[in-house]
């Protein structure tokens, strides 16, 4: 039976690791086993940069951490090493990791939580497709800047055939 100390170390940490991915847009699930340690500090820089928090946990303290929040599913992405990336907004961690697993065949992405429910490791990688939120602001102000382009020009046109 463990001690009581050991208990509270446990209880504190499944406490932390429920905090960390009720506060997180995206969480992904990764197996990173066999990744050379220059590899694993050249991921685990490319997160930090982005404001993901990356780190190895217990599986079996960290599904008691995702079923405190009441989150069913993830069973199955905790089997084996896993390393859990969160991030506070909805891409920067599915993307960082997505293209680094293109070159490093020893990260595999095992699922993730988006939203507050369990997806899969395809839905994780579609994330990863999507563009950036500056970018898509951009395509939507470039959408409705463009009828208003088309006016001016033509306006612009009137102006000069009336000139002429």
């Amino acid at each position: 039976m463990p001690s009581e100390k050991v208990l509270k170390e446990k209880e504190a940490i499944v406490a932390s690791i429920a905090e960390e991915i009720k506060n997180a847009a995206t969480v992904v699930f990764v197996d990173a086993r066999g990744l050379t340690v220059e590899k694993d500090t050249e991921l685990r820089a490319g997160l930090r940069k982005a404001g993901v928090s990356y780190k190895v946990r217990k599986n079996t303290l960290t599904l008691k951490a995702v079923r405190e929040l009441g989150l069913e599913g993830l069973e199955d992405f905790l089997k084996g090493p896993t390393a859990i990336a969160a991030c506070p907004n909805l891409t920067d961690a599915a993307k960082i990791i997505n293209d680094f697993s293109k070159e490093n065949k020893a990260v595999e992405i095992k699922g993730g939580i988006m939203e507050g429910k369990a997806v899969n490791a395809d839905t994780v990688r579609e994330l990863a497709s999507l563009p950036s939120k500056e970018v898509l602001i951009a395509r939507a102000l470039g959408g409705l800047n463009a009828p208003i382009t088309s006016l001016v020009i033509a306006l612009n046109a009137i102006a000069e055939k009336q000139e002429a």
